[in-house]
């Protein structure tokens, strides 16, 4: 079919990328070159999720898995940082084995099917690859979608493509959608109305680590603080900074503290900094010096999983994704820590949270730095 046409030819384009090397080259390999020999012929449940959010949403899902069924997770991850994260939460996991998403690349799947006894594919947040869900139907596996959500770019974007959607969603047994918005919207891609269940959001279910005083302040001495207000920008994205960066300029008597999406943009946010005429300092490097206390006036966390606990140690939070067409990150997560939480515009993937913090009073909304203060 077209679609593998297509991909045939990027695969072309993905092998030269790999042979020449440089960045999309060495992501490129972490995914098309994987050693799968740690896979067993044994049963097993693949749960494809994407990256940091829905490995933080899904954390309790998987535990809940292990504990009422018999077989074996496959977890993939598409993002460098959601596979980093995966690795951290279920290093002590006998029972999981954590592998890139090999693209949607036909021979790589089958390579991985070959290897195991697939008897349930679970598609977190309605990430669409024909060639896994093609395949693992004629591995007789049951398929089902939860927490499914369609925005309002991929709603447009997968209409395009509403035949082939049809013919793929046959072969889903359950779509499980968080809200009746998503729900009419996976009907009308093509599934089977009898098949498609709003089931609510799993960020409701997510449960939420509680810190100690001596935890938060051995992490407020790390931070060398000194009396500052903090502000974190949690999940921030490229498109932000420059907003962010003016806003901290503006304010008087405060720690900034950076928490990026995406760990390749460190030393672009670095040179930023410099831009702007401010001092900053990597969280990592302040960890190897613990005993050298250096006031900057920003820090940039350049380590994965530990974004809760700096929120739990804010005075106010922005979550990223939101002043860029992204459809923003969680919402809770702060809110959860009783903090005040700022977001901007663009809100597709937390529409209902965003809506409910702003009719509550527990946040509001930015446009420009000017909206922060």
């Amino acid at each position: 079919m077209l679609y593998n046409i297509i991909l045939s030819i990027l695969n072309f384009f993905s092998y030269l990328y790999m042979f020449f090397g440089g960045k999309k080259g060495e992501f490129l390999k972490k995914r098309l070159k994987q050693n799968y020999n740690v896979l067993k012929k044994e049963n097993y449940i693949w749960l494809h999720c994407s990256s940091v959010g829905e490995i933080n949403l899904s954390e309790t899902f998987i535990k809940k898995i292990l504990e009422k069924r018999e077989e074996r997770i496959l977890l993939t991850l598409f993002t460098d940082t959601g596979y980093a994260l995966a690795k951290e939460k279920f290093k002590n996991y006998d029972k999981i084995d954590i592998f890139y998403f090999p693209l949607d690349n036909k021979k790589e799947l089958k390579k991985i099917l070959k290897k195991i006894n697939l008897k349930l594919l679970i598609v977190m947040e309605t990430e669409i690859w024909y060639n896994l869900i093609d395949l693992a139907k004629k591995q007789n596996s049951k398929i089902i979608f939860v927490n499914g959500r369609i925005s309002d770019r991929s709603f447009n974007r997968y209409k395009t493509f509403k035949f082939y959607l049809k013919n793929l969603f046959k072969k889903v047994d359950k779509f499980y959608m968080q809200s009746d918005i998503d729900k009419k919207r996976i009907i009308e891609l093509g599934a089977d109305e009898n098949k498609a269940v709003k089931s609510g959001n799993l960020k409701f279910d997510v449960n939420f680590q509680e810190y100690s005083e001596m935890e938060k302040t051995e992490l407020l001495e790390s931070f060398c603080v000194d009396n500052r207000e903090i502000f974190v920008a949690g999940s921030s994205r490229s498109g932000e900074y420059e907003i962010l960066l003016d806003t901290f300029g503006r304010l008087k008597n405060t720690l900034f503290i950076i928490v990026p999406r995406h760990m390749d943009k460190l030393d672009m946010i670095e040179n930023m900094i410099k831009e702007y005429g401010f001092s900053s300092k990597r969280f990592s490097q302040i960890l190897q010096n613990k005993n050298k206390r250096e006031k900057v006036d920003i820090i940039i966390v350049d380590m994965i999983g530990i974004l809760r606990k700096i929120y739990s140690v804010a005075d106010f939070v922005f979550v990223g994704g939101t002043l860029v067409n992204i459809g923003g990150h969680s919402l809770l997560e702060p809110l959860y820590y009783k903090k005040m939480v700022l977001f901007g515009k663009y809100l597709s993937n937390v529409k209902d949270i965003s809506q409910e913090i702003l009719k509550r009073e527990l946040g509001y909304k930015v446009e420009n730095s000017a909206d922060f203060l």
